[in-house]
């Protein structure tokens, strides 16, 4: 059957968004948040180096970014100092905690259709509220971060920027409001959360005409200030500890005081993955996405790449990646994945100094609003980090106390055997993988600069099955994806159609999230050039001067 080369007959947008790229010789910072980015810049040009702007950038975004990333949250950092061939990982991700129990998540016998595949569980305990923290290790991420691979910079000064943004507020613009609308029916259970973001039971909306204005999230301001003057171990052992220990008893939650006292960042080697040319990528390893990535990397390698991505790279790609994904979620009984939610929440930025040192760190609450809960006392929003978890007991990715999930985090860098290269990361869930592979093909293998990577239409597999395509790819790209979903549903003997196993050709939008959303800095001669996320709009790339 001929496939229809005309577009869909329905558009949310009619117009071309472009993201201006950086450049400089000073230092960069990329971030989905312009102002925390902005932080970071601040952080170099006072003289520290790129952990400690990726650490000033990071806790700025716990007031710019809510709905990403937080004091509340965890993540995965990679440091690739200059001159060195390969880079180190900073591993501060999810782990449950200890009193966790399986029978805290009794299932409904239905299955969930929400982020991920997993048996429904009663009130959805294991997506929002108390039961669905695992420990916040993103405030011990971040300051190991400066400590282990900083200037000496004293922790008070990174921390300046993020505090005079949380004293001004976030602002109150339609974007603002777009990512508030999305999580209100669930914000609206929790006392605090409500307080703060659904003023008089809505979302907070900008003015007709004028500023926008900003509003205050809670006492975060206040913890902010007290881990400058207190020391982040005070967020573990102190009085900020005391306050989310006693807000988490309130609410009924397993998180502890021992679970907190134990919370540490840990340094490991990063994975090496070969790439062509004398390339070889830097990945997080363990329980990331890395691991798929360089399955996924191998199987790419078996290609000639010419001149453009073409119908015959795009068709190899997708291949490939469903076949990663299938050997990824094999061991999780994950029979079923459907498309994850458009509420899928982490941030990613990427950072390099002067001297050529690059950070890439990816840090999530996981959903959108992590749990939904700002705890009263200290103004944290929590993670929902127990969703990594399949509550099917007995499964290899089940709940168990003390326990890491698989997640998706998939921080890159690129070295050349004398240094890193380039460096970058993207947020969007199971989307990650896609969006970074394909970055950095167009970037290592087709010689794209990142301005021109970043605005190439890309494709998404988030599974065994299944093609998502920017509609703007050519007519003869979507073909052959087509032509290759239907050859895959009639192989596993399903019925035809979109749902199984063919084309779903989407717009690359704000909303729905089709797409992750990567950045990147690559070394270009003597500076570097870097971009952020073309769809996402309070993304940039910021150059020091």
């Amino acid at each position: 059957m001929p496939v229809s080369t005309a577009l869909p007959p329905f558009t949310t947008q009619h117009w071309q968004v472009t993201k201006p790229a950086a450049h400089g010789r000073r230092g960069m910072v990329a971030s989905q948040s312009r102002a925390a980015a902005e932080a970071g810049v601040a952080v170099l040009e006072a003289g520290g180096n790129a952990a400690d702007a990726a650490a000033a950038t990071a806790f700025a975004l716990a007031a710019m970014e809510p709905w990403n990333s937080g004091l509340g949250g965890i993540g995965f950092a990679l440091v690739h100092r200059a001159g060195q061939p390969r880079a180190e990982l900073l591993d501060f991700g999810p782990v449950a905690p200890a009193a966790a129990d399986p029978a805290d998540y009794p299932l409904t016998g239905r299955m969930k259709q929400d982020l991920f595949a997993w048996p429904e569980v009663e009130g959805d305990r294991n997506i929002h509220g108390p039961l669905s923290f695992v420990t916040p290790s993103s405030v011990a991420g971040y300051a190991t971060l400066a400590e282990r691979f900083g200037s000496g910079m004293p922790l008070a000064e990174l921390l300046g920027p993020a505090i005079a943004l949380a004293r001004r507020g976030l602002p109150q613009d339609w974007y603002t409001t777009l990512k508030i609308a999305n999580s209100a029916r669930v914000l609206r259970l929790y006392p605090e959360s409500a307080r703060i973001y659904l003023p008089d039971g809505l979302p907070p909306v900008a003015p007709y005409q004028g500023a926008p204005g900003f509003f205050r999230l809670g006492r975060l301001p206040e913890t902010l200030e007290r881990l400058a003057g207190a020391g982040w171990r005070d967020f573990y052992e102190g009085e900020i500890a005391a306050s989310i220990l006693a807000d988490v008893r309130d609410l009924g939650g397993r998180l502890s005081a021992a679970d907190l006292a134990g919370c540490r960042a840990v340094v490991r080697p990063a994975l090496d993955i070969p790439w062509r040319d004398g390339l070889t990528l830097q990945g997080a390893g363990g329980l990331t996405a890395a691991p798929t990535l360089a399955r996924l990397v191998r199987e790419m390698g078996r290609l000639t790449p010419g001149a453009a991505p073409d119908a015959a790279w795009f068709s190899a790609l997708a291949r490939a990646m469903q076949a990663a994904y299938a050997e990824r979620l094999e061991g999780l009984g994950a029979a079923v994945t459907p498309p994850e939610s458009p509420e899928t929440c982490t941030t990613h930025l990427t950072v390099v100094d002067a001297e050529g040192n690059m950070v890439a760190m990816t840090t999530t609450l996981l959903s959108s609003m992590g749990s939904r809960v700002v705890l009263p006392g200290s103004g944290v929003l929590m993670n929902n980090g127990m969703m990594w978890f399949d509550p099917e007991p007995g499964s290899a990715n089940a709940i168990r106390p003390g326990a890491r999930p698989l997640c998706n985090m998939c921080p890159v860098t690129v070295s050349d055997g004398t240094g890193p290269v380039l460096a970058l990361g993207a947020s969007g869930g199971r989307r990650i993988l896609a969006a970074v592979y394909q970055m950095l093909a167009f970037s290592l293998d087709f010689g794209m600069d990142p301005a021109a990577a970043a605005h190439h239409p890309r494709i998404d597999v988030s599974g065994p099955s299944g093609i998502t395509a920017d509609r703007r790819l050519p007519a003869e790209v979507l073909a052959a994806l087509e032509a290759q979903g239907e050859a895959q549903g009639e192989a596993q003997g399903e019925a035809q159609g979109k749902e199984d196993g063919g084309v779903l050709a989407v717009e690359h939008a704000v909303l729905p999230v089709n797409f992750a959303c990567p950045n990147l800095i690559a070394r270009d001669g003597e500076g570097f050039t870097g971009i952020s996320d073309v769809m996402t709009p309070w993304s940039a790339a910021v150059a020091a001067r």
